[in-house]
Order: structure tokens, then sequence, then C-alpha cells
């Protein structure tokens, strides 16, 4: 049999408005999201350079920290494996997955430098590197897409409102104009998302599977 929660629990719970938490969280998220009807010029810049690098053969990069670390591979798993359509995989890479690269680039130069590393190593001229900041400040971030530009590689900053450093550094800058970290990830997913519609319907129709 369950036990009770402790008392301090329940008047914990009791006190918290959680219907009205939850209805406001759910409107911020769809306001951050209705705002990039205002910034669609630079989403569709990225679209139609990711749409040229596949066209060429080319791959695209995705890198960032934390829960943009999470995004990264989200976005990046959509083009290797599929969004909506049944058709061959899209060269797609995170650079936050493999553990020993990047502890070791860590350990041995400096955390600045685990994205950049990994981008030098593996791109090549035509490729697009998106790099996912909220501030536009994450110094490992802004070096990679500095590298990128560096290279003769699509940099992309993926950001907040502010844009931080990230807006001069990088060759697009998509901002979701929100100050609010988690409504920025939110959209930031979504952007992700239309991506991966359009890459995939430009290049192999407009197909869906069901």
């Amino acid at each position: 049999m369950a036990s009770s929660p402790p008392r301090d629990v329940k008047a914990a719970d009791e006190s918290l408005d959680l219907e009205g938490t939850f209805r406001a969280r759910l409107q911020a998220s769809a306001d951050a999201k209705l705002a990039l009807l205002d910034e669609l010029e630079p989403c569709l810049a990225v679209a139609r350079a990711l749409i040229d690098a596949y066209r060429a053969g080319n791959s695209l990069f995705v890198f960032g920290n934390g829960g943009s670390a999470a995004d990264a591979q989200h976005i990046a798993a959509e083009f290797l494996g599929r969004y909506y359509l049944e058709r061959p995989a899209l060269a797609a890479h995170a650079l936050t997955v493999n553990t020993s690269a990047l502890t070791a680039i860590a350990n041995d130069y400096s955390y600045d430098e685990v994205f950049a590393r990994q981008l030098r190593a593996l791109g090549r001229v035509g490729d697009v590197a998106v790099g996912i900041t909220t501030s536009g400040n994450a110094r490992n971030v802004l070096q990679a897409l500095i590298a990128a530009r560096e290279m003769g590689i699509v940099a992309v900053a993926l950001t907040g409102a502010r844009g931080g450093l990230a807006l001069d550094a990088a060759d697009h800058w998509v901002r979701v104009p929100s100050d609010d970290t988690p409504r920025i990830q939110e959209a930031h997913i979504t952007i992700g998302h239309i991506w991966s519609e359009l890459v995939e319907a430009a290049l192999f129709g407009d197909r869906r599977t069901e």
C-alpha cells in the first residue's frame, strides 16, 4: 500500500496553481513560436542553405551545450533518420555525442575548442554548421562558428532574442524573440523540425508517410 506524502509536500502541492501554471507556460511557448512569423527571412535563408548543401553532397553539423546539446542531437537525428518521408539518409553530425573526443579536447586544449576542433577535422567547404546557444555567448559554440567561416562552411547561429556575440560570428543569425530559456529551446526544436520538412520536400518531393 502506497504511503502518504509528507505533510509539507502535500501543503506545497495545494499551494501551487497547477492549472494556471500549465496554461501560462503553454501560452508563452505558443507566443514565442508565433513571434517567429516576424523572423521568417533568416529561417528561410538557412533552409535554402541546407537544401543547396545537400544537393551538392555536403553535410550538416549541429552543436550546443546542455539542453542545446540535446536539441543538436534531435535535429541531426531528423536528417539521419527521417522526418516525414521514407528516403535516403542525409549526412548530419551532432558534435556533442563523442564523449572521448569531447573530454580529450577539453583536457588537452580547452573546453572552448570541443566543437571547433571536431569541425576542423570533419567539415569541408559547402557544409552547414548550426551552433545553438540561447544566450549567443557560449564560447565553444562561438569558436566553432568562427572555425566554420574560416573553412568556407556556412555558419548559422541559432539563439534567443539578443544574439550575443554569435550574431557577429555567423553568416546567418536565426533568433527566437524571447529571453526565457525554456521557451527559446522549445522554439529551436520547432525551427529544426521545419528545416527538416523543407529539406525533405525539396530533395525528395512532398511524399509524406502515414
